[in-house]
């Protein structure tokens, strides 16, 4: 199952995620729903992770914090399992990425606490029903994701530099992507950078950390938002025993409609 196009809603992406029907970016995929990041966290170190979104409120929204144990986002999707329901996920320990995989009851716990954080990808099905395209969606690659220089607001152990996804933007769209992100606060809002990439620590815009290239044509702008990978990069800075998360690109959908988030 390749075809972004075919997965129009939560429950068929649940499904296809848990039987590994669908291993390809979430974007574009059951469009007009809400697209979260997922970092898992032993509960010991759950209030410093709360703590740190709440500090950090552009990298890391928050959306929805399960009860330790609880594999069911009974606000944002219920019926789903956050064990199986994403199609790659990554396993961090001590500070090292040591795994990714397809599902992760293997290392589920009545311990572990699960966070949802707003994602980018929600936005942008109302850029392009703006008529803004998406290069990421055109080449049918990940988006682009780098560190950067931007150091985030430290929170208990956690603490590090934020990550960024790029779009290029041609010169006419810019103030609309602008108006149209600036309406998801919960999904990372507004960009944080418009313009060079070496003004926030970005030395090679062809190199990204996380997905794939983005080709920047003519009258187009790199344009960057505050993403939800951060967490793994400050997991590798900040070593807890165990973080498990989504890999970059692939996310939890939920049942939530993009609107319902959206402020006027």
């Amino acid at each position: 199952m390749n075809n972004t196009k075919i997965i129009q809603s939560p429950k068929e992406f649940w499904k296809a995620s848990r039987n590994n029907e669908y291993l390809k970016s979430t974007s574009g995929v059951a469009p007009g729903y809400v697209q979260t990041n997922l970092a898992v966290l032993p509960k010991e170190y759950a209030f410093d992770f709360l703590l740190f979104c709440q500090r950090n409120p552009k990298p890391c929204p928050l959306l929805e914090v399960m009860e330790p144990g609880q594999p069911e986002p009974k606000i944002l999707a219920e019926g789903a399992d956050i064990r199986t329901d994403i199609p790659y996920y990554r396993v961090y320990k001590n500070g090292k990425l040591t795994e990714e995989t397809k599902n992760i009851t293997e290392y589920w716990s009545d311990d572990l606490v699960s966070f949802l954080l707003g994602c980018s990808f929600t936005f942008e099905t109302a850029m392009l029903n703006a008529n803004i395209p998406l290069r990421h969606l055109e080449q049918d690659t990940i988006v682009p994701m780098y560190i950067t220089n931007i150091q985030t607001t430290p929170a208990g152990i956690f603490s590090g530099p934020m990550v960024v996804s790029m779009r290029p933007i041609h010169k006419d769209n810019l103030v609309r992507a602008v108006q149209i992100t600036s309406r998801f606060p919960a999904t990372h809002g507004a960009p944080i950078h418009i313009g060079d990439p070496k003004g926030i620590g970005i030395e090679n815009i062809n190199l990204p950390d996380f997905g794939e290239r983005a080709e920047i044509k003519g009258n187009e702008i790199p344009v960057f938002w505050a993403c939800g990978v951060t967490p793994q990069v400050v997991a590798l800075k900040s070593k807890p025993s165990i973080m498990i998360t989504h890999s970059p690109g692939y996310m939890f959908i939920t049942n939530e409609r993009d609107e319902s988030i959206a402020v006027l």
